[in-house]
């Protein structure tokens, strides 16, 4: 059995077994709380491969929220809208500051200090602790850390054309390009894509988390159940991707930007009547 890795950070340091599962697999946890189950089964039996198109298609649409649902968050958005209908507008400012640094001039010549100021603010979009990242930076030093993450983002914004943006995040998220920096993973990659395509990306950084990803706002707010990371042929960059185009498509349109969308759909999750 291959040694377990957290889906969600890479690492696989300080994993403990929680429970052995029937068919010889077993739960296991990482110290960032994330449980999966890993190992393969006893049966020879193994679920057929599907196609990208396939499993692109089996992902949940708009169209297969129910109307009940719709009619709530809809009268959630107009309740939300009538007491907070704009956005902190200094986001803006930051945003464009660094759509210029992430551009590809101003990734070849920006102060690596400006890339590590990043990964620490919590201007527009919150990535959470970034402990692995400051500690291998503070080993490597601005130098050499500011050279993995500059081309970690070259590579996530402009990777070969004939690699999909998914399959580039995904990439960079197991961590098989050897310049992949240590600790910029998802939150921190899924950031930068909100800078760079402001109309496009929610600031929600995690597919799924205790506090609330964008699995469980589909689950809480448009009773959508989207599928688990681990589950077979579902990269985690593609569910990132495929999840933040589907919540896009379902918040709509009247906020200031993406951010307030967000704020929205964070603040809704919590409101009276969702499910778990």
């Amino acid at each position: 059995m291959s040694l377990p890795m957290c889906p969600l950070c890479s690492e696989d340091e300080d994993i403990e077994v929680v429970r052995s599962l029937d068919g010889g697999r077993r739960l296991v946890k990482h110290r960032c709380g994330y449980e999966w189950e890993h190992g393969e089964p006893a049966s020879p039996q193994r679920q057929p491969s599907r196609s990208f198109d396939d499993l692109k298609a089996r992902f949940p649409k708009p169209e297969d929220v129910e109307p009940e649902r719709l009619e709530r968050a809809a009268l959630l958005k107009a309740q939300y809208l009538a007491s907070r209908p704009d956005f902190d507008p200094g986001v803006a400012a930051y945003w464009a500051k660094y759509q210029q640094i992430f551009s590809l001039d101003g990734l070849r010549t920006c102060d690596p200090r400006a890339l590590k100021d990043f990964a620490n603010s919590e201007v527009g979009a919150h990535p959470g602790n970034q402990a692995t990242f400051n500690s291998v930076w503070n080993a490597m030093g601005d130098a050499a850390a500011g050279e993995m993450t500059r081309q970690t983002i070259e590579y996530l914004l402009y990777g070969p054309d004939e690699v999909p943006l998914a399959d580039r995040l995904q990439a960079l998220l197991t961590g098989s390009k050897s310049f992949a920096m240590t600790g910029f993973k998802e939150a921190l990659l899924t950031r930068v894509l909100c800078v760079v395509q402001p109309d496009r990306f929610l600031s929600i950084l995690k597919y799924t988390t205790e506090a609330g990803g964008k699995r469980e706002i589909a689950r809480l707010v448009y009773g959508l159940e989207l599928p688990a990371p681990e589950s077979v042929n579902w990269t985690l960059g593609r569910l990132i991707l495929w999840s933040n185009d589907l919540l896009h498509t379902l918040v709509g349109d009247g906020f200031a930007n993406q951010q307030h969308a967000a704020a929205f759909l964070w603040w809704a999750k919590d409101q009276p009547g969702g499910r778990l």
